[in-house]
């Protein structure tokens, strides 16, 4: 169908609700946890963000629902804000738990280097854990592998025990 065979759109339609791959009706963002609430927790667009430790030096931060275009943003501000907030001097580390992230896109591998850029420039790291094998692949064909300590689960990245999975 050509611009000049289509039928124009009838006033007042509204257009299409974006969905989310389990089919729940996208809203709007999602108010954040009341300031200095004790759970450290955020929530946006069904991405929840929460400070699931914090030790001297290190925070677990578990990341729960899928990453992409609308929640990619949030997630990189929130790493950087937690990282900023980190008790102790010298090196600071945060360690995302994704073990409840069943989708992971392009915008959220920009979120998590730009997050890493910002971190590592004040001296900071990312480490990965609980990375589903889909987004290790995409992970390792990306090359972010060796941009990111990957392990198996959070205890593995706060005891130091398995080799992460970063070359170079």
């Amino acid at each position: 169908m050509t611009e000049e065979t289509r039928r124009p759109g009838r006033p007042g339609r509204r257009p299409p609700e974006v969905r989310c791959r389990a089919g729940a009706v996208q809203a709007a963002a999602v108010p954040d946890a009341a300031p200095g609430a004790a759970s450290g927790a955020h929530a946006c667009d069904g991405l929840r963000i929460e400070t699931a430790r914090v030790g001297v030096g290190t925070a677990v931060v578990a990341v729960a629902g899928e990453i992409d275009l609308r929640t990619a943003g949030p997630l990189r501000d929130r790493l950087v804000e937690m990282h900023g907030r980190l008790p102790g001097a010298g090196p600071r580390r945060l360690v995302a738990d994704f073990a409840a992230v069943p989708f992971c896109d392009a915008a959220g591998l920009g979120a998590l280097v730009a997050a890493h850029n910002q971190i590592s420039a004040d001296g900071g790291e990312i480490a990965l854990a609980g990375v589903r094998p889909a987004q290790l692949r995409l992970l390792m064909i990306t090359g972010l592998h060796r941009l990111f300590a990957i392990h198996r689960d959070v205890e593995a990245a706060l005891s130091g025990q398995d080799s992460p999975t970063r070359s170079g």
